[in-house]
């Protein structure tokens, strides 16, 4: 066997994993690429020539802005609802003993299971049942309610690992409740909450289904881009999906320049 193969096979994982890393980041490669495209016709799918008149216009296109300040709004207000109700249901199922808890458990993961075409149908017979008018609040409603398992599974996960022999140290050194859980509990699982919360506003962000179907006559940009590309892509969309990546990827190397960073100071 050549040292070559004899190299392969010890580092296979990894060649693995690196070339599974580069086939998910391609896609995002190739939008960031034709945020610089000027085409010729109606639709961003050939490259013409280099330009940067998109980006020095974002909102060039009508109601594209307004459609994407309304997703960051909805996706921000059910990050909020969905974190918060999402932790308090995970404390409750992983600290408590209650009846239906079980089942309550069963239950949680249904939204995360169920095919969003089915939850967005059963959400939009809810709505005309009680004569709500489709639009902002039945958006966000949806969102929270598709978004909850995911914070719940997350925050569970966490609470779960946590060793509650630092609570009862906190309690033995005369602190309250509520000062153990905001100084003891909260920033140990905060790394769950955050994760959470992560996933929960991407999730409302890059909604369509369930979105499509509880919306109205509201668009939000993943509807606006559906529309869009029915009669042609604007640029600008590749500028927007390109700012969204860059801007993930700062939080993710934040997020790892800090943990590195405690871990030198732990």
């Amino acid at each position: 066997m050549s040292a070559f193969m004899r190299w392969v096979r010890r580092n296979l994982v990894v060649l693995a994993g690196l070339l599974t890393l580069g086939f998910l980041i391609l896609p995002n490669v190739i939008v960031m690429v034709f945020s610089f495209n000027n085409p010729k016709g109606k639709f961003n799918y050939a490259w013409q020539e280099f330009s940067t008149d998109a980006w020095t216009d974002p909102c060039g296109v009508a109601d594209m802005c307004g459609s994407l300040s309304l997703s960051l709004q909805i996706a921000l207000w059910s990050t909020i609802g969905a974190t918060v109700l999402g932790t308090m249901i995970a404390f409750a199922l992983a600290r408590y003993r209650f009846r239906a808890r079980g089942a309550v458990n069963s239950l949680i993961f249904l939204p995360m299971a169920m095919p969003e075409v089915v939850m967005a149908a059963s959400l939009l017979t809810l709505f005309l049942n009680m004569g709500a008018q489709l639009g902002f609040w039945t958006i966000l409603i949806a969102h929270i309610m598709f978004c909850l398992s995911f914070v719940v599974t997350a925050v569970k996960a966490r609470v779960m690992s946590m060793d509650p022999r630092l609570e009862e140290a906190a309690r033995d050194l005369y602190a309250g409740p509520v000062q153990t859980f905001i100084r003891v509990t909260l920033p140990i699982a905060a790394p769950g909450i955050a994760a959470g919360a992560l996933l929960a506003f991407a999730l409302s962000f890059d909604d369509f289904i369930i979105t499509n179907f509880n919306a109205g006559s509201t668009v939000t940009f993943p509807m606006f881009v559906w529309g869009s590309a029915q009669r042609g892509t604007p640029v600008q969309i590749n500028v927007i999906g390109t700012a969204m990546f860059a801007v993930a990827v700062i939080c993710v190397l934040a997020g790892i320049l800090v943990g590195n960073r405690r871990k030198k100071h732990a």
